[in-house]
């Protein structure tokens, strides 16, 4: 049995830890920008790694399906196992909802979505403004979840280091293997 997660998982949660971090401050900065070609090149940089993000969300599910993480500590109460696996569904239902909400923003608003410049993507509905505002207050209350719920991520990860004093926390560290995981 594994006491890690593999080094594609700790590369897939922390490249994503990453670009989430990177996307959701880049929305509050060009959210407050006035109109401009910076605001513009902002605004298609964040399209990109939320298409990204959509797409990785896909590969990571895939490979956690295939590479089942380890178990949690038996200290864990199986309510508070529950809770875990209810919060981690949470997170990735999130990693595909939020990219999917601002595609469909865009749609919405006509304006498209190129991915990294070269790849025009559809527009998943006709152009219609009234839905556009609508989808806009979506994403960001979808944004303010995922918020929410990363605070609850990390927290709960440091009370596991810190007070629960078990291994949650190192087993998703880079450099964290047992000699299990190494065969």
């Amino acid at each position: 049995m594994h006491h890690s997660y593999t080094a594609i998982a700790k590369l897939f949660h922390w490249g994503m830890a990453l670009v989430i971090a990177g996307l959701i401050t880049l929305g509050f900065v060009m959210t407050d920008m006035s109109l401009s070609p910076e605001k513009l090149q902002y605004y298609a940089w964040h399209k990109w790694a939320g298409v990204s993000v959509f797409m990785l969300a896909w590969l990571r599910l895939a490979w956690r399906v295939r590479n089942p993480p380890p178990a949690y500590p038996s200290t864990m109460s199986p309510w508070l196992q529950r809770f875990a696996h209810l919060g981690h569904a949470a997170l990735y239902g999130l990693m595909l909802v939020i990219p999917l909400s601002g595609w469909l923003l865009s749609s919405a608003k006509g304006v498209p979505t190129v991915w990294f410049g070269v790849l025009p993507l559809p527009d998943l509905l006709e152009k219609n403004k009234e839905l556009g505002h609508l989808l806009h207050e979506v994403h960001e209350s979808l944004n303010v979840c995922l918020l929410l719920l990363l605070s609850g991520h990390v927290a709960a990860a440091l009370k596991h280091h810190w007070m629960d004093r078990d291994d949650i926390l190192k087993r998703m560290l880079p450099s964290h293997n047992t000699p299990k995981d190494k065969a």
